[in-house]
């Protein structure tokens, strides 16, 4: 389907917290043309230890949120929301709605060397079974292995991918989807691209890890194109994009760095979740 207009307007992205940089990460690879708008709901972090119907009402708020800003396309960037949330924002959306769980299912079967499958990502995400039932769908007899890795999220914010506590933990988590013989273990949650070293460390080099956030970037660069949307031109400039989250943004600057690198789009607070955490909307963080 193809629809005259709009390439210029921003892709809408959403998540927990900076996980989902990941995913903007890929688009800004992939895609340079195109303008963001991100959202993350840093009041209300972490998702993956959130009831359904909870995670289903943030979805939609934030998905309500992200429509006032004019995009062409809204990016769950969340895989716990995506195990979610999916089926009711695309319902409600004019827009195409994109998550983060069928791309990467799908290039988790297309590298799998032996039909073994291990999956990782937050408690909600395992929990919900959302991979294997994706993964049956692309191959009935493919064997999934999840192992939730709550701990993962916070090493990342607090920044500790390259410290020793990182591989001890990654150690403890992987250890039983190593003892099954996984060939393919996909980073079931945006965070975890971050801690690569470590789970590659301990899986062995005969384990392919896959990245759902570039896959998902794919995802929308092939679904933009398909309906015409797609920005063609130069690079945005960094000021072009907008970041909202729910909190105070300067604990979101600090760790945003570490997904993007030291130029930042100026970010705001506003949002739904405002009310849960720090001062009044719009205030902005200094971006040094």
């Amino acid at each position: 389907m193809r629809r005259s207009g709009g390439a210029g307007k921003a892709i809408g992205v959403f998540d927990s917290g900076v996980g989902g940089l990941t995913v903007v990460r890929e688009i800004f690879r992939q895609m340079p043309a195109e303008k963001v708008v991100y959202f993350g709901d840093t009041a209300r972090f972490p998702y993956g230890n959130k009831a359904p119907e909870t995670l289903v009402r943030f979805g939609s708020e934030n998905a309500a949120f992200l429509a006032t800003q004019d995009i062409k396309m809204l990016v769950v960037a969340c895989n716990s929301s995506s195990a979610y949330c999916l089926p009711s924002l695309r319902r409600a959306a004019r827009v195409p709605v994109v998550g983060v769980i069928e791309p990467g299912a799908r290039a988790a079967r297309q590298g799998s060397r032996g039909g073994r499958i291990g999956v990782i990502g937050t408690s909600a995400t395992i929990a919900s079974g959302v991979y294997e039932a994706a993964l049956a769908s692309l191959d009935p007899g493919l064997r999934v292995f999840g192992r939730a890795c709550p701990l993962f999220v916070p090493l990342v914010e607090e920044g500790w991918t390259s410290h020793p506590a990182s591989l001890q933990i990654a150690r403890a988590y992987l250890a039983p989807l190593k003892a099954r013989g996984v060939d393919t273990l996909l980073l079931g949650c945006t965070h975890y691209p971050l801690l690569k070293a470590p789970i590659a460390r301990v899986m062995g080099p005969g384990v392919r890890l896959v990245d759902s956030a570039r896959e998902t970037a794919s995802q929308v660069k092939a679904v933009l194109g398909e309906a015409g949307l797609l920005a063609e031109g130069a690079p945005r400039p960094v000021s072009d994009h907008r970041f909202f989250v729910s909190d105070v943004p300067e604990k979101f600057v600090q760790v945003a760095r570490r997904f993007l690198g030291p130029r930042l789009p100026p970010v705001s607070q506003a949002g739904p979740g405002v009310e849960a955490g720090g001062p009044s909307a719009g205030r902005r963080g200094r971006v040094r």
